[in-house]
């Protein structure tokens, strides 16, 4: 487990990465996001330790949109609370894709992609429009999101 700062930017867990240094601050971007909204750690785990959560968001992709995403997943973050539940998985390419599940019936249901500054949109991608953001930490952030219309039984905690 890895917890992430935003205050100085590390690329530690994702070493594997051609993209590091760009993924890294699109994850400390991340990080402060949730620490100044939830005031919450952004932990981090290896995708063996959250396979439950990494085959419930390939499964929501798949069955969505057909998607099956090539890069290898480096790490797995989840943000949880009553209301909400909220992983993100973080790829070498330097893609994150999180999904947005409001756990209260008919509430928000998402999946979001950004890419890390530099990085060209993968293939399984294509379809997608992507806006852009700044960011301080890191550089420019393009993003794009679908909304999830099934229904997709959250992983057990």
């Amino acid at each position: 487990m890895t917890v992430v700062t935003y205050t100085e930017v590390s690329a530690a867990g994702l070493e594997s990465s051609p993209v590091a240094p760009a993924l890294a601050g699109l994850r400390a971007s991340e990080a402060r996001y949730f620490a100044n909204k939830y005031d919450t750690d952004y932990v981090t785990a290896a995708p063996e330790a959250r396979a439950d959560v990494v085959a419930w968001v390939e499964q929501i992709l798949r069955s969505e949109r057909d998607i099956v995403l090539a890069s290898p997943i480096l790490e797995v973050f989840v943000y949880e609370d009553d209301d909400l539940f909220w992983p993100t998985l973080h790829f070498a390419d330097g893609l994150a894709v999180n999904v947005l599940w409001t756990k209260a019936a008919g509430g928000k249901r998402a999946v979001g992609f950004k890419l890390s500054e530099g990085m060209t949109p993968p293939a399984e991608l294509d379809a997608f429009k992507w806006a852009r953001q700044r960011s301080k930490l890191a550089g420019e952030i393009r993003g794009s999101y679908f909304f999830v219309k099934g229904e997709h039984p959250l992983p057990p905690s």
